[in-house]
């Protein structure tokens, strides 16, 4: 035994417990627009996801988070909001969301729905009238308006650029026809980035907290959690294309502030107040993509968000060593504040993961392989997980979509296909032969608004669950264990000794995790049969690319 960490013990699993429900819960993302169209028209719908809601609780996971379904342009499908206290007509409306609500609370599902401070939408009532209002405005104030450099301030008033490309600055037409002042915005300029050190901004968020949390929701996924506030002079950054050149929240003057934690305060207040009433904790929990664990830790001090995904698993390659690192990280520093790991393998801005761990064309079995064995990985380890729609049913990436049906606004700012997001947002395949695949009631061979290639029929939801040695029954059983198992969900790790590229470790007392990340055969870390395997295991071996689980307590069936 090498080593021992606490990751907050004594923890049951949820079925039997009575500590908060989402210490160790598994939440199963749906993408809405992508997830079951019920109108015919293409696009996934709320009405898809209340009728998709049972096939989720016969999966075995213990809440759904959907991706925003506000009324928006989309131009990055609902991440550009234009009232944060409706539903687009495209999605359904109030009412229907309420029937979502109520069918996932009689189904024993929590609810979670994505909420987007950081910036709203061009076509928002608060951006119109800012652009109406002109220079110095109190409505401007409401955004980061600026005066340009240069002779007729015709220049940016910064070197940012945006993370999806270009500069992150659009300069405005003012009411009487010149060229104004300019706007910041971190991703595209139909998104505008909200000053939140205009108290007004927190105000109405909170507002729309309780708008939400009236109608019965379970709590909130926040989008760009370490954004919100800028470094108040909005100076020069030493490298200003780092956010576009790697597609992530680096620029320390833009993301991360001090000044963000107070806002998870007052929000967690929110929180507390509806706990309050019944006993059932409602969760925020945070997209934080910040440079190490110790700083993650961060935002979920006790009085702060729930829960943050903590992505550095996701971008772990596939290696014993670098596996074992990030986990230890995380469970030291994050774990050490009282919250839990919250483990992310995917979501809607990856590449699957079935492709991204083939590591190129042609070697698709062997993704395949590792993506069923890192999901094992994840759900054994103490904290809760987080499972984008289709990862169940092993969908590959869609690689090949035409330049002309692509939506992602990278493609269009950039004209580059790289780090692009339409090929994991491809609308799932649920039954049939040909598109849409049961998506849709609409007749076969009608469009749905991205392109499902054909081959998409092999993983098709009908055959997932008639094979049993499907992606689908591998998890469906690993969370039936997890819920049954007291050693699974919130407990403890302690690493085993394991030859090279094997990780192997102890759940409290009685269950083994290993899994193989070589490509040969190495001897089990137990006698006998395993209790789950995530391929072909046989007693006392553990092949290449392959993660199983086994009691130490009672013989394996």
């Amino acid at each position: 035994m090498l080593s021992t960490l606490a990751a907050h013990a004594g923890r049951t699993p949820s079925a039997h417990s009575t500590t908060p429900w989402w210490r160790d819960a598994v939440i199963y993302q749906v993408y809405v627009r992508s997830f079951l169209d019920s109108t015919g028209d293409g696009v996934g719908d709320l009405a898809g996801v209340r009728a998709g809601l049972p096939y989720l609780r016969k999966l075995g996971v213990d809440g759904v988070w959907l991706s925003p379904f506000y009324p928006s342009p989309q131009h990055d499908h609902g991440y550009d909001v234009a009232d944060y206290e409706n539903v687009d007509p495209v999605y359904g409306d109030l009412a229907e969301f309420e029937r979502v609500v109520t069918q996932a609370h009689r189904l024993g599902l929590k609810l979670l729905i994505d909420i987007v401070p950081n910036h709203c939408s061009t076509e928002h009532r608060w951006f119109r009238k800012a652009l109406a209002a002109g220079p110095g405005s109190r409505a401007r104030s409401r955004f980061h308006f600026a005066t340009g450099r240069g002779p007729n301030g015709d220049e940016p008033p910064n070197n940012w650029h945006a993370m999806f490309g270009g500069p992150a600055w659009t300069r405005v037409t003012e009411p009487d026809g010149t060229p104004g002042e300019w706007y910041l915005h971190l991703f595209t300029p139909e998104q505008p980035d909200l000053n939140w050190r205009d108290p007004r901004v927190g105000e109405h968020f909170e507002q729309v907290l309780r708008f939400w949390l009236d109608r019965g929701v379970d709590g909130f996924r926040i989008d760009v959690a370490a954004g919100l506030y800028k470094h108040p002079a909005l100076p020069d950054s030493d490298d200003p294309t780092a956010d576009e050149r790697t597609r992530d929240s680096v620029n320390p003057l833009a993301w991360n502030q001090p000044e963000v934690h107070d806002v998870w305060r007052r929000w967690r207040a929110v929180c507390e107040e509806y706990t309050a009433r019944d006993g059932v904790e409602r969760l925020l929990v945070g997209e934080v993509s910040v440079p190490s664990a110790r700083e993650h830790a961060l935002y979920v001090r006790p009085d702060e968000l729930h829960q943050a995904f903590f992505f550095d698993l996701l971008s772990a390659p596939w290696d014993a060593t670098a596996f074992r690192a990030v986990i230890d990280e995380a469970l030291r520093d994050i774990a050490g504040t009282g919250s839990t790991v919250t483990w992310v393998l995917n979501n809607h801005d990856q590449v699957r993961t079935v492709t991204r761990y083939a590591g190129g064309p042609g070697a698709e079995h062997v993704g395949a392989a590792r993506a069923r064995a890192a999901a094992l990985l994840m759900l054994a380890l103490p904290g809760a997980a987080y499972v984008y729609q289709g990862e169940e049913l092993g969908l590959p990436e869609v690689l090949d979509l035409p330049d002309d049906v692509l939506t992602d606004p990278i493609f269009r700012r950039t004209g580059s296909r790289a780090r692009i997001r339409d090929g994991c947002r491809v609308p799932l395949p649920w039954s049939g032969q040909a598109s849409p695949f049961g998506f849709s009631d609409a007749a076969a061979g009608a469009r749905t608004w991205l392109p499902q290639p054909e081959w998409f029929a092999e993983y098709a939801t009908d055959r997932a669950l008639a094979d049993t040695r499907s992606f689908w029954h591998l998890y469906r059983e690993g969370l039936q264990l997890r819920r049954g198992l007291p050693q699974l969900g919130e407990g403890t790790l302690r690493w085993l000794e394991a030859p090279p590229q094997v990780l192997a470790m102890a759940r409290g007392d009685g269950l083994v995790c290993a899994v193989n990340f070589g490509s040969d055969t190495v001897p089990a870390p137990v006698p006998g049969a395993p209790l789950l395997s995530s391929g072909p295991c046989p007693a006392g071996e553990l092949p290449g690319a392959t993660a199983a689980w086994w009691s130490t307590d009672t013989p394996a069936p």
